[in-house]
């Protein structure tokens, strides 16, 4: 998972997480409003009931209802500003009640009686097909004793104006302050990623080649900063590891080229002493060739340690294709020991730069390593062409191939598939890890391709002069 993509998911989850809170803050705030709205309302009610209460219904008397209907119409006019009156006894007749307001918002007389204590206050919302109404009702007693009930109530309707407003701002400004929101967050994640991503390009192009360069040092004073730092401690320890071991193998492989020099020339020519029983030939003979292969293994040791210390000779511009064909005459010989058919097809006028030893001696090892694990009567295919800015070379064989689980390993140092690659034919298992080493002081490629039992392919991509010299 790259900065970006991890990026798109921080941003992501705080936009899910972002919108619940948006979402659940504003259902709250709905439910919060309407109900203030209501409660207001139904608390301007109770105190305009109370108020006809303590200072109409108080001082009428049974039979001076007449007058106290007429008060009512005449200090509060309930149908001229929208409002339910109703004051009842509590026998249940119905001593007042308001007629139809003005806008027809509500139908009086579909509103119903109220249940319960008759001396005790109740504040209720009914529902009705114009509109629900806020009703407030408080007991009273006459100046006779008797029991009356004052119903005070209002349209919901502007509550629900105002809540409706509020629902389209909601609507509409949800989204906005979601998408500002997320906006910004996807800003301040990229920023806060941005130095990670940089990190870790500059990681992938760190090889073992290049321990020198670190990793850029995100001055931040946070976390991150410490983290940069520490991996590029790291790398540092990583860096002279490494180099101490190169260096052990350079050394050890330098120290060892003299005595087995001499060792081998003491064997040969104790080999040629006539003196020798036969027993003991052979014997000298067989010892003698496993010096040679430990000088092989010692040679190709020092030449790893080369290429890994940088060293090389000055580059030239040569023809692959002519050098592969020379290479390819000059391995003829070994194939034809082995019945090997041999055949080279390389177009001419492939050039590139670079070391012309070094890059025969990737084709030699890619030709003996392909003659050796070929059956006799095999045969095997040179081929040098050009891919766009590349020039590529190929080595085909139809040999005992590579098993699948073994592809990712065959350029590791000392790595031997099995039994079916013995150590017969000779070798240490160091034949590839050169050719990989080469190819990558020289910005080129190896890859192989490979069935068990019907042989393999490897292929060289090496950049053409002209893309060589522009780099």
């Amino acid at each position: 998972m790259n900065a970006r993509s991890l990026s798109f998911r921080l941003v992501a989850w705080y936009a899910g997480v972002l919108t619940t809170v948006f979402v659940l803050l504003g259902v709250l705030t709905f439910f919060f409003l309407r109900h203030y709205l209501e409660a207001n309302l139904l608390d301007i009610q109770g105190r305009r009931a109370r108020q006809i209460a303590g200072t109409l219904v108080a001082q009428a008397r049974r039979d001076g209802e007449d007058a106290m209907r007429n008060e009512v119409e005449k200090l509060y006019s309930p149908e001229v500003n929208d409002r339910f009156i109703r004051i009842s006894r509590a026998d249940g007749h119905v001593v007042y009640a308001s007629g139809t307001p003005r806008n027809d918002i509500f139908d009086p007389s579909r509103v119903p009686e109220i249940g319960g204590n008759f001396l005790e206050g109740s504040a209720r919302k009914v529902p009705l097909p114009g509109g629900a109404l806020l009703i407030a009702a408080v007991p009273a007693t006459g100046s006779d004793g008797t029991l009356y009930r004052v119903e005070v109530g209002t349209s919901a309707a502007p509550a629900e104006d105002i809540l409706a407003q509020v629902l389209i701002m909601l609507a509409v400004g949800l989204p906005v302050a979601v998408g500002v929101a997320v906006a910004g967050g996807f800003v301040l994640v990229h920023r806060a990623l941005e130095p990670v991503e940089r990190m870790a390009v500059k990681a992938e192009e760190i090889t073992q080649h290049s321990l020198s360069e670190r990793l850029p040092v995100v001055e931040s004073g946070d976390e991150l900063e410490r983290l940069s730092v520490s991996l590029n401690h790291m790398i540092a320890r990583l860096e002279d590891a490494i180099r101490g071991s190169k260096q052990f193998v350079a050394d050890a492989s330098h120290e060892l080229r003299t005595p087995l020099t001499v060792m081998r020339g003491e064997l040969e020519s104790l080999a040629q002493d006539a003196r020798l029983a036969g027993e003991t030939r052979e014997t000298l003979g067989s010892v003698l060739e496993e010096v040679e292969r430990l000088a092989e293994i010692v040679e190709s040791l020092f030449s790893l340690s080369r290429l890994d210390a940088g060293e090389a000779e000055a580059w030239q511009r040569f023809d692959l294709a002519e050098l592969a064909a020379t290479t390819a005459e000059q391995m003829s010989l070994l194939a034809t020991d082995k019945d090997i058919r041999l055949v080279c097809d390389s177009a001419p006028g492939v050039n590139i730069r670079g070391e012309r030893a070094r890059l025969k001696q990737v084709i030699v090892n890619l030709l003996d390593n392909a003659i050796k694990y070929t059956p006799r009567g095999g045969h095997i295919a040179l081929n040098v062409r050009r891919e766009g800015a590349w020039a590529v070379l190929e080595v085909t064989d139809d040999g005992v191939g590579i098993p699948a689980d073994s592809l990712p390993h065959v350029f590791k140092r000392f790595f031997r598939v099995d039994s079916s690659r013995a150590r017969e034919p000779g070798g240490a298992g160091l034949g590839l890890s050169i050719v990989r080493s080469i190819c990558a002081a020289h910005g080129a490629e190896v890859e192989v391709t490979s069935t068990a039992g019907k042989g393999s392919t490897f292929r060289v991509r090496h950049p053409l002069a002209t893309e060589a010299a522009r780099s």
